[in-house]
């Protein structure tokens, strides 16, 4: 890499700095084999897998009406959709193409896509996704850990091998 005078460029890294994460093409070229299913037309696309920190950021793929999953978060989530449209029932707003979203931790929203549409849309989890019933008591976990099991079994499942998975954990 060469600075603005064309000289070579040589930051000063860390010793014990943990290797950057670089995606060019988080969507492009689509390859199926990269999306991790998560029940009936609905899959995870890893981005980044933190163990250390105990966070995931991934791109959720729906194109299945009908409601995704009810859970709440004991730690922040941030949202920003790629593509199509999809809403809260708790909520009176849709999110589209172009949205961001911030959801405090111990918010219970229902994730619905309606009939007709689809949607991408790239999340950053902390910590846990706690699915809840239509009361708001937790039926279910997932957290950085099994995601990285139900990626590792995928991209073995697809070819890819279980260290495929490696690329994106940090």
């Amino acid at each position: 890499m060469l600075d603005a005078t064309g000289k070579k460029y040589s930051p000063l890294i860390p010793q014990d700095m943990t290797d950057e994460l670089f995606w060019k093409d988080g969507l492009t070229p689509d390859d199926e084999r990269l999306w991790v299913p998560n029940g009936p037309g609905r899959w995870s696309r890893p981005l980044c897998l933190n163990v250390s920190q105990g966070y995931w950021v991934h791109i959720t793929k729906v194109t299945k009406a009908g409601v995704v999953s009810r859970h709440r978060h004991p730690a922040p989530v941030h949202g920003f959709v790629i593509e199509g449209k999809w809403r809260y029932l708790e909520r009176d707003w849709v999110a589209t193409a172009g949205s961001y979203l911030y959801e405090p931790p111990g918010d219970v929203h229902t994730l619905v896509v309606d009939e007709g549409d689809t949607m991408k849309t790239l999340f950053h989890n902390t910590g846990a996704l706690l699915y809840c019933d239509e009361n708001g008591k937790t039926i279910g976990s997932t957290d950085v850990f099994d995601r990285v099991k139900a990626a590792r079994n995928h991209f073995e499942e697809v070819g890819l091998g279980t260290d495929f998975v490696k690329q994106f954990i940090r």
